[in-house]
């Protein structure tokens, strides 16, 4: 087996970094698919959306883009938030974010 040069091993080295690097941010990319964005098969390619649900979003859509989570869930009937967590794991955002379920109040001693 033949040996390499020690300069080689690091420019392979950093080729298959930057590789990696490069095929991670891709798939980073597209996993996400942003509400006000997506059409119709997108939002149909995600996990817990079907063909009523989607319709719904984009009913919702038409009027204006939703501000953010709590304003997709006030105005698309059917979603809480334990289903905009599933979403959001399954790769959908509102204005680029993620669902966060808001804190919980402390209850009172």
């Amino acid at each position: 087996m033949r040996r390499l040069h020690p300069m080689h091993r690091v420019r392979h080295l950093c080729q298959f970094l930057l590789g990696a690097m490069a095929g991670l941010s891709v798939s980073l990319c597209l996993a996400a698919t942003e509400a006000n964005l997506a059409s119709e098969a997108e939002l149909d390619s995600i996990k817990g959306l079907g063909p009523a649900s989607t319709a719904r979003i984009l009913r919702a859509r038409e009027h204006s883009p939703f501000k953010d989570w709590a304003d997709f869930l006030r105005r698309v009937k059917g979603f809480k938030n334990s289903s905009a967590a599933r979403l959001s794991e399954s790769g959908l955002t509102v204005n680029g974010q993620p669902f966060e379920a808001p804190a919980k109040a402390k209850a009172a001693p």
